[in-house]
């Protein structure tokens, strides 16, 4: 399978602009015979469901929650980054271009950061026009502050709620679609297969959440913003809904599936409490602008930390990083503490723990400007904890968070299956290795508001397309087979709870394919992984019915796509023999324990092909050359 990423030439700065005007346009008095579905309706779907349908196209928009408004977008905490240059402290496009290649580790698609970088600018003024509340300085003008991989201040925040803002603000023009008839909405509704008729995504198969009814739905092109896939390490800060369901359904469609190795351990989370959770707590990166990440300088050292004087204090992250200090990217950081907590100095009842204290910015800026910062996420902290981030230092950890891997998709969001496209957290495009703090906001409605409108319309006006009902035989395949798959599920009625097996693969993924991985533990994993996906479909208890709400068949089937994914993750990283961003072999590193690429042999996006049931996937090489910026070892120090 040839990968064509339809990548443009000529100078970065018009690839995007001189891509438009090379576009087909759809006249607008034809957009309203063209159908348009959308899987998922966060950030990414809202906007794309909003904007296309703005444009003239019938939209259906699906999503397994029960309103829009409960996309997992909403947990976003920190900012969206833009290159505005407010703080005229020397910020640009290019800059941003630049922090976003090299954060993700020289493994990311330059055109494709380069375009985000160019539609950030937009984002702020979409967003301001649609009444999101950024913070803003006394004045009146709106406020910024610092992420991780960035020397200057480029990102726009809400408190610490941001990624709720800006899905109300997608929200509300998602509901305005609507109610002029121009989007149906699905809610509690999953996407469970794709429909490819000659070469072409045609449409997709659903099951109702509540009734369980399937149903079959036909159109011309298919948006998948369906998010990322880190729930397959059981424990994340992800929602437990989260799942790599319609992803996996396309990846056996014919989408390859590209980087799946490549996951975001998120260095400041609430620590791991005991085997009885469910999932982990985001505390967001803005946090590091303030506060100062410490562990005590003598392994075992156990005392409170309000008794351990500063001579008897490691402020580990501007020992070793003084350049940018607490504010390293993710990757950095979650290495970082790793490596305190293996040295016997983590804190916390269990020693995998490290500080963030904020007394020294309360002493210099006063408890009430902290608490306009960081406020509501200071009282989740305490909610949980029972302790007062104000009074006693955080306890912080690193965790899974994010997956810049995803389904491949070329400049124009396309996969490898015709119409279809793949927006946000569920491509692979725009990451790399590594995502910066601040990114994720940024390209998640970069892509459903300034990307997809233009080259959707350019896909629909280059192709013709064959009248298709849901009566077509491979529509009717399709259904048949998600049908007879939840039948199998049901039928099993083995002894093990679909959760005892997502927690013992979580348990295997975290531990061999997590913040570390080396030959050995990958190869372990993965016979360990396919004895579990084995005794999965032998001794599984799915409760229940079909015809009726059944979140033990819902769970199910994500824990079988999940057991998959996760052999195929462990593959990924067993292949690629270098370091790069949270991908950290331990046989490949610098003698200061940091990643160690190998731009020679995997200067490449890895796109897996799905081969069939019990047959190994076919790796294909998307090879990645950088004219503007060169690949060198990162260096935050």
């Amino acid at each position: 399978m040839p990968l064509n990423s339809r990548t443009p030439s000529g100078p970065i700065e018009t690839r995007w602009d001189n891509t438009k005007f090379e576009m087909k346009l759809v006249n607008p008095a034809n957009k309203r015979k063209y159908n348009v579905l959308v899987v998922g309706s966060g950030l990414a779907g809202g906007a794309a469901a909003a904007t296309l349908a703005e444009l003239g196209y019938n939209v259906k928009c699906f999503c397994y929650q029960d309103s829009p408004r409960r996309a997992h977008s909403i947990a976003a905490q920190g900012g969206i980054n833009a290159a505005k240059n407010y703080q005229n402290d020397g910020d640009s496009i290019y800059r941003l271009f630049y922090d976003t290649v090299k954060g993700g580790d020289f493994r990311a698609r330059e055109s494709n950061v380069y375009r985000l970088a160019q539609i950030s600018v937009n984002i702020i003024d979409q967003a301001v026009a649609q009444g999101v509340p950024f913070a803003r300085e006394y004045g009146g003008t709106l406020a910024n502050r610092s992420f991780g991989g960035a020397h200057g201040s480029r990102t726009f925040y809400a408190r610490g709620q941001t990624g709720q803002q800006l899905l109300l603000g997608a929200y509300q023009a998602l509901e305005r679609q609507i109610d002029a008839g121009r989007v149906k909405m699905f809610p509690r509704t999953e996407m469970l297969d794709l429909i490819v008729i000659d070469g072409k995504a045609r449409g997709i198969v659903t099951r109702n959440l509540v009734t369980g009814q399937t149903d079959v739905h036909i159109a011309d092109a298919v948006v998948l913003a369906s998010g990322g896939y880190g729930n397959v390490f059981y424990l994340s800060t992800n929602a437990k809904g989260c799942n790599v369901t319609a992803s996996w359904r396309a990846f056996k469609r014919g989408a390859c599936f590209a980087n799946p190795c490549f996951t975001q351990i998120h260095p400041t989370c609430i620590p791991v409490s005991g085997d009885y959770q469910s999932k982990l707590t985001l505390m967001s990166e803005s946090l590091r602008n303030d506060g100062r990440i410490w562990v005590p300088l003598k392994a075992g050292d156990n005392r409170p930390p309000q008794q351990i004087p500063e001579p008897e204090r490691d402020y580990y992250l501007e020992r070793i990083y003084p350049s940018f200090g607490n504010l390293v990217p993710r990757d950095v950081a979650s290495r970082a503490a790793k490596r305190m907590c293996d040295e016997g100095r983590g804190v916390g009842p269990s020693g995998l723990g490290v500080y963030l204290d904020f007394a020294a910015s309360i002493e210099r800026l006063g408890k009430q400007a902290i608490a306009e910062r960081y406020g509501n996420l200071f009282e989740m902290y305490e909610r949980i904890t029972g302790e007062s981030p104000y009074e006693v230092p955080m306890r912080i950890f690193p965790a899974v968070h994010y997956t810049m891997g995803g389904l491949w998709v070329d400049y124009h969001l396309m996969s490898t299956v015709p119409g279809l496209f793949v927006l946000g957290e569920a491509n692979f495009s725009d990451h790399g290795a590594n995502r910066l703090g601040a990114s994720a906001l940024m390209q998640g409605l970069a892509d459903g508001y300034f990307v997809i409108p233009f080259t959707l319309g350019n896909y629909l006006a280059s192709n013709k397309f064959e009248t298709v009902g849901e009566d077509h035989p491979e529509a009717k395949a399709a259904k048949a087979q998600v049908s007879s798959r939840v039948e199998k599920l049901l039928s099993i009625k083995g002894n093990r709870t679909v959760d005892s097996f997502h927690r013992e693969l979580g348990k295997i993924m975290w531990e061999h394919c997590g913040m570390a991985r080396n030959e050995k533990g990958l190869r372990e994993a993965i016979a360990h992984i396919r004895a579990l996906k084995e005794e999965f479909w032998k001794n599984v208890n799915v409760l229940g019915e079909s015809a009726d709400l059944n979140q033990s068949l819902e769970k199910a089937g994500r824990v079988a796509d999940f057991l998959e994914l996760g052999e195929l993750m462990c593959i990924d990283a067993l292949e690629r023999n270098e370091s790069c961003g949270g991908h950290f072999r331990e046989e490949y590193q610098t003698p200061e324990g940091e990643a160690m690429r190998d731009d020679e042999a995997f200067a490449y996006a890895a796109a897996w092909e799905y081969k069939g049931e019990g047959q190994p996937a076919e790796l294909h090489k998307e090879d990645l050359t950088f004219e503007y910026v060169h690949p060198s070892q990162r260096s935050y120090k």
